[in-house]
């Protein structure tokens, strides 16, 4: 059948003997894409309506990859039409290298659309909003950290077999095999960092250091993980400034996580008072501040005296939280309650210091009681 199709374009082809031949070509290939167009319709309709009953990363698949389909179709009848097109040999081999590398950098486009909506869909199953997603954030973390090294080694492999079909590439390759130990440690060491970073972007999704939305401390700075790219991780810092950071600080440098096994934290809060501070009225105090507070989680609330200074005694007071956000608001509440209680019920139980004088000499309790007196007298 493909045969008699071409047989009849030939003839229809040899009837236009009137028509230059770049004119000719051109109603081929316009009649070409034409084709293509309509046959990609038929085909699209079937297809759409074949998935129709299955999951959403089929449907998502089919509806995001109309357009690049619709190409393939085009480039493929294309290639056809330029073996009956009355072109040069020249002309017809440019065309259809052109044509060739049209369609293996649509087959990458199609394959990174796809890996893309696979690791949309499948993160659909995660909330990162909710209360406890230490889940969610792992599985985002290692998905998303995986699907950009993915869409990295689908560009080079495309790239590289896009260039594969120049034959001046394929003889540099050659060459390039023959002194690969020389070739492949110039390569390395011009490499090294973005290597470093590849590999150690490897590291984090499998082994998974940080996951996005950790709490955090680097550099001495507190905030969130926001992003995690292929060569750098963005941090949130609680300010609203961004820290970015290459791959490799989080596999060589040491830094704090807060939300590692849970984002459930307990906070501290210190507080210095007098020796006569009625340690057990506090403890209750504490207790219900923490009762009250719609901070808290319910697990943990403690006080304790851990030290003692020369004027004043340290007391500890510890309170959890759901989150590091709470738990530094928690801890704030608690220090303006505590404290307004203790001066408003306690005020005396403040720090202050002590003076007392001992061992007077005889007739000078009158200049200790009244110092007015006695700086007159002295003057006089």
């Amino acid at each position: 059948m493909l045969d008699d199709v071409d047989t009849a374009a030939r003839q229809v082809i040899a009837s236009l003997v009137w028509a230059p031949s770049w004119l000719v070509s051109l109603l081929v290939l316009g009649a070409a894409v034409l084709v293509a167009l309509g046959i990609h319709r038929v085909v699209y309709r079937f297809i759409t309506h074949l998935v129709s009953g299955r999951d959403l990363f089929w449907r998502s698949l089919v509806a995001r990859t109309k357009g690049p389909t619709k190409l393939g179709f085009i480039f493929l009848c294309a290639n056809a039409a330029v073996s009956i097109a009355p072109l040069t040999l020249r002309q017809t081999s440019v065309l259809r290298h052109l044509l060739l590398l049209c369609l293996i950098s649509l087959l990458g486009w199609v394959a990174i659309t796809a890996l893309r909506i696979w690791t949309t869909v499948y993160l659909r199953r995660f909330k990162l909003d909710a209360e406890d997603n230490l889940l969610a954030r792992k599985h985002a973390t290692q998905s998303r950290i995986l699907q950009r090294v993915a869409s990295s080694l689908i560009l080079v492999i495309t790239a590289a077999v896009a260039l594969m079909t120049f034959p001046g590439v394929r003889q540099y390759g050659v060459s390039l095999l023959a002194s690969a130990g020389a070739a492949g440690l110039v390569v390395g060491l011009a490499l090294q960092p973005v290597l470093k970073n590849l590999i150690a972007g490897i590291q984090l999704a499998v082994t998974q250091p940080i996951r996005i939305e950790d709490a955090v401390i680097v550099e001495g700075e507190w905030g969130n993980v926001e992003e995690i790219n292929s060569t750098y991780v963005v941090v949130r810092l609680w300010d609203w400034r961004r820290m970015v950071l290459p791959l490799s600080y989080f596999i060589e440098h040491p830094f704090q996580n807060w939300t590692r096994e849970g984002s459930s934290l307990i906070g501290t809060v210190f507080l210095y008072v007098d020796y006569t501070a009625p340690v057990g009225r506090m403890r209750e105090q504490l207790e219900a501040i923490a009762r009250a507070s719609r901070l808290w989680d319910r697990q943990v609330v403690n006080m304790q005296v851990t030290d003692f200074k020369p004027d004043t005694m340290e007391i500890r007071m510890l309170v959890s939280a759901g989150n590091a956000g709470r738990a530094f608001d928690l801890r704030c509440e608690v220090r303006e309650k505590m404290i307004a209680w203790l001066q408003a019920e306690h005020p005396t139980c403040l720090p202050r210091r002590r003076s007392e004088i001992v061992g007077l000499p005889e007739g000078a309790a009158w200049m200790a009681e009244r110092p007015a007196e006695a700086r007159q007298a002295s003057a006089a």
